[in-house]
């Protein structure tokens, strides 16, 4: 019999393994030497040891999934329940019990992991639905459309892992998106609804423009056509193919007005230029008769140049009072020219006036004497009210002899 600490071989050719629990058979050698026999089924125990080697690495290192794991645990433990080698068989239970242990913590922190996992995808699902919600009632249609189907592209990429809380949230997100969409399609409605009845209201304001092209009525027509861009701003923007069609159409219809008033304002305002100028050597020659010794002759040649002056026509508005106001300004002054000559050729006013000059020198002399007579009598209050009264007819007398001067005597 050949044996060692861990088997034997007895004489029949029988491979045993102690255990704890006693011997097991576990093969036979019959080939040859018993020793060899040990030698083989102890290679076997140590191919054994090998793979639960191996098993750690791929479970601590290589991250093999736990239910993997456990399934090459329970090969391995099959091995050791049925043994075909020799060898401290306990010490590989227990290599493979802590092992288990291993893969157990792994899978709870797997499934922790997994936990963590579908609470965020879950958060962020959440937070795809509020903001869904958030854009139900926004008016910014083709930004909200494009975020729409952003988030749609967003769930869609995300894990899927609790159906029941994603449907919920799905319903929400499907939910703001109808509502969004058939905001924005009576928004649209209504802008082609208003676009309509801007077109059909265009095309009057066009065909009343072109109506005006030909008037040659400057005033009222300009005016008119002033409240037809009004009305035309009011009405709205139709389609932009009909806006474009249409706004040529009017503009077309204004430029032949206005380019056909301009035309007739150029001409009108050459010749009011030339107005300008007549009228200027007009006001030059009427300026040449100041200062009139004969007013009367003055006024005469003025009235010449006042026929001719009716005879030329307009001047531009900006000049018209400049001009005019030299014309008025010689006139003015032969009229009061005329005035003064009149005064002075007065036979009535001159003699009141020299009587006046007259009465006050009288007056004057009388007082005089008064005076003259109050000093020597001592009466200093006679005195006084002669003299006071003195001076008021002195300063009579000096506007009553220029009075008298301008009649020329």
């Amino acid at each position: 019999m050949t044996e060692e600490a861990w088997g034997r071989v007895d004489a029949q050719g029988q491979v045993f393994v102690r255990t704890a629990d006693g011997e097991r058979l576990v093969g036979s050698w019959l080939a040859g030497d018993p020793a060899d026999g040990l030698a083989f089924y102890r290679r076997r125990y140590e191919g054994l040891s090998v793979d639960i080697d191996l098993l750690t690495h791929r479970v601590g290192e290589a991250g093999l999934a736990p239910d993997e794991a456990m399934a090459a645990i329970g090969r391995l433990r099959a091995q050791l329940d049925e043994p075909a080698c020799v060898g401290d068989l306990a010490a590989l239970r227990a290599r493979l019990d802590a092992l288990v242990a291993v893969v157990d913590a792994k899978r709870a922190a797997r499934v922790a992991h997994k936990a963590a996992a579908r609470a965020k995808v879950l958060q962020t699902r959440e937070a795809l639905a509020a903001e869904a919600e958030g854009l139900a009632d926004s008016s910014r249609w083709k930004a909200g459309t494009e975020r729409f189907r952003a988030i749609v592209e967003e769930w869609k990429a995300l894990p899927r892992h609790d159906r029941a809380a994603e449907q919920q949230l799905w319903h929400r997100i499907s939910r703001a998106r109808t509502a969004f969409d058939k905001r924005r399609r009576a928004h649209f409605a209504q802008l082609d609804s208003d676009r309509q009845a801007a077109e059909l209201a265009k095309r009057g304001l066009v065909k009343e423009a072109e109506a005006l092209s030909g008037s040659r009525d400057w005033g009222p027509t300009a005016a008119a056509y002033r409240d037809l861009m009004r009305r035309w701003k009011a009405a709205g923007p139709a389609s932009r193919s009909a806006e474009d069609e249409l706004w040529q159409k009017f503009r077309a219809a204004q430029d032949t007005f206005f380019s056909a008033r301009s035309e007739v304002f150029a001409q009108r305002d050459e010749e009011q230029q030339k107005n300008l100028v007549a009228k200027q050597a007009l006001a030059q020659e009427a300026e040449g008769l100041l200062p009139a010794d004969d007013a009367a002759q003055a006024r005469q040649r003025l009235r010449g140049i006042q026929d001719r002056w009716a005879q030329i026509g307009h001047v531009p508005r900006q000049a018209r009072d400049a001009v005019e106001g030299r014309l008025k300004a010689v006139e003015e002054s032969l009229r009061q020219a005329e005035e003064t000559r009149w005064k002075r050729s007065n036979p009535e006013g001159r003699a009141r006036a020299a009587d006046s000059v007259d009465q006050l020198n009288a007056a004057i002399a009388k007082l005089e004497k008064q005076q003259t007579a109050a000093l020597a009598a001592g009466d200093s209050k006679a005195a006084d009210e002669a003299g006071e009264a003195l001076a008021a007819r002195r300063q009579w007398l000096v506007q009553a002899e220029r009075a008298l001067a301008e009649f020329g005597g």
